[in-house]
C-alpha cells in the first residue's frame, strides 16, 4: 500500500501544482484560451515530456502525449480528462483524470511493458464551455465532430473561438487533421470525481460509471414593460422579473415531482438595466434539464416549455425561447465496462454502479470509441466549487484499479 499512497501523493503534488496556476485568486479559474490556460497546458505538456512521452499541442489546444506500441499497425487507446475549469473552481474537476492518467503511463513504462495497442494520454482544452458556451471543444475535435460553425462564436469581449485559436497558435485549417479516425480507436477510459454524495456517504473509493446523462439547455429571454415603481399601479404592470421568479419555482417544483428521472436547474438570472424604482422590463434565464432517459428528457422539456408558455401569456410577458444545446445521453460500452468491474473486485471493492449526472468527454467520444469512466469519491460530493477535495486514501485505493483494468486490457489483446 506504500507503493500507492507515495504514487498518489505524487498525483496530489501535481494537482496542487497546476491548481496555482489560475486567473485569480479565488479558487481556480483557468478558461480555455486564457494566459492562465496555457500556462498550465506548458506545464502539463513538460510533465508528460520528462516521462518520455510523444507530445505536441494541437490546434485547438490539446495537450497530447503519446506511449506507442511496436506494432505499427496497433489502435490507439486514449486516457483522457481536461485540464480548463469553470468559474472559481475546484482542483480536481478534470487534472485529476489528466494526471491519474499520466502516473498509468509512468508505472506502463517503468515496467516495460510490451503493449498491443499505442496509448495517447490527453488533457483537454475545454470541456466546461464557459468562454464561448462550447462544450467538449476539445475531445469534439478529437472525434472529428467538430462544428466549424462554432468558429464565428464570440465571448464577452467580442473575440471570436477563431481568433482565440489563431492567438492561441493553433491552425483552424488543420483542426479536421487532429482527430484520431475512427477506425483508429481502441477504446477510452477516463476517471473523474464523482461530484456527488454516493460514495462519500457510502465511504467506498471508487464506481463504476454505467451511464452519462443527456442535457437539455435553454436560454430564455422575458420582455414585459419597464416602468416606474412608484406609479404603476400593481395590476396593470408586465414585470418580467416576476415572471421568471415564477418560471424558477415551477422548475424546482417540476424537478422535484420527477427526481427519480431527472434534474432541472435555474442557474442564471441577468435583470437587464436593473435599478431597485424600475419594474424590469427584460431578463434573461437559464434552464439546465438532464435525464439519463433520452426519451423522459424530451417529454420534460416539452413540459416545461409549456409549463412556461402559460405563464409568459397569463402576465401578459414576450418569451424568447432558445435551445443552446441538446447532448442526447450516453450509455458506457459494456465490454469495457466489465474489464473495469472485474478490476474493482479484484482490488477488493464493491462494484458501485453509477450514473453521471454531469457531462464529460467521454460523451463526444463515444460516438466513436467504446469508452468507460471511473468515478472516484470526493468530500461530501462537492463540485466546482473550492471546496472540492480528494482524500489521499481514496486516491491511493484507486491506483490499483486503475491498473488492474489496463493489465485486463493489455491481456484480453
Amino acid at each position: 500500500m506504500e507503493h500507492y499512497t507515495t504514487r498518489a501523493a505524487n498525483i496530489m503534488r501535481r494537482i496542487e501544482e497546476l491548481a496555482a496556476i489560475s486567473e485569480n485568486s479565488d479558487g481556480v479559474t483557468r478558461t480555455f484560451g486564457t494566459p492562465a490556460f496555457l500556462t498550465g497546458s506548458s506545464l502539463v505538456r513538460s510533465w508528460m515530456e520528462n516521462s518520455s512521452l510523444e507530445t505536441r499541442i494541437d490546434n485547438i489546444g490539446n495537450v497530447r502525449g503519446r506511449l506507442v506500441s511496436r506494432n505499427p499497425a496497433a489502435k490507439t487507446f486514449v486516457l483522457a480528462s481536461h485540464i480548463d475549469t469553470v468559474v472559481n473552481a475546484g482542483k480536481y474537476d478534470g487534472p485529476l483524470g489528466v494526471l491519474l492518467g499520466l502516473d498509468m503511463l509512468e508505472q506502463l513504462m517503468a515496467q516495460q511493458a510490451e503493449l498491443p495497442f499505442h496509448v495517447e494520454l490527453i488533457a483537454f482544452s475545454d470541456e466546461e464551455g464557459v468562454r464561448f458556451h462550447t462544450t467538449y471543444l476539445g475531445s469534439k475535435v478529437v472525434a472529428g465532430a467538430f462544428d466549424a460553425g462554432l468558429l464565428a462564436k464570440q465571448d464577452a469581449n467580442g473575440l471570436t473561438l477563431a481568433d482565440a485559436i489563431s492567438i492561441m497558435g493553433g491552425h483552424l485549417g488543420h483542426l479536421a487533421a487532429d482527430a484520431i479516425p475512427a477506425a483508429d480507436w481502441l477504446g477510452y477510459f477516463e476517471v473523474h470525481i464523482e461530484q456527488g454524495p454516493v460514495l462519500w456517504e457510502r465511504h467506498i473509493p471508487v464506481a463504476l460509471v454505467t451511464a452519462i446523462a443527456g442535457q437539455q439547455r435553454v436560454e430564455l429571454t422575458w420582455r414585459g414593460m419597464a416602468g416606474h415603481a412608484g406609479t404603476v399601479p400593481m395590476g396593470m404592470r408586465h414585470d418580467a422579473l416576476a415572471g421568471a421568479a415564477e418560471f424558477v419555482l415551477v422548475v424546482e417544483e417540476f424537478g422535484r415531482k420527477h427526481q427519480q428521472e431527472l434534474v432541472a436547474t435555474v442557474g442564471k438570472l441577468d435583470v437587464r438595466h436593473a435599478a431597485s424604482n424600475v419594474i424590469p422590463g427584460e431578463v434573461v434565464c437559464s434552464l439546465d434539464l438532464r435525464s439519463a432517459d433520452a426519451a423522459r428528457l424530451q417529454v420534460a422539456y416539452e413540459e416545461l416549455r409549456a409549463l412556461t408558455e402559460a405563464i409568459a401569456a397569463r402576465r401578459g410577458l414576450e418569451l424568447h425561447w432558445n435551445q443552446i444545446q441538446y447532448t442526447p445521453p450516453v450509455a458506457c460500452d459494456a465490454g469495457m465496462n466489465t474489464l473495469l468491474a472485474q478490476a474493482i473486485t479484484d482490488s477488493g471493492h464493491e462494484v458501485v454502479a453509477l450514473v453521471s449526472g454531469a457531462g464529460h468527454d467521454a460523451v463526444p467520444i463515444s460516438a466513436v470509441a467504446p469508452a468507460t469512466m471511473l468515478f472516484v469519491r470526493c468530500f461530501e460530493g462537492i463540485s466546482h466549487n473550492p471546496l472540492e477535495r480528494v482524500e489521499l486514501a481514496d486516491l491511493a485505493a484507486t491506483l490499483p484499479v486503475t491498473d488492474r483494468f489496463l493489465s485486463l486490457l493489455i491481456a484480453s489483446h
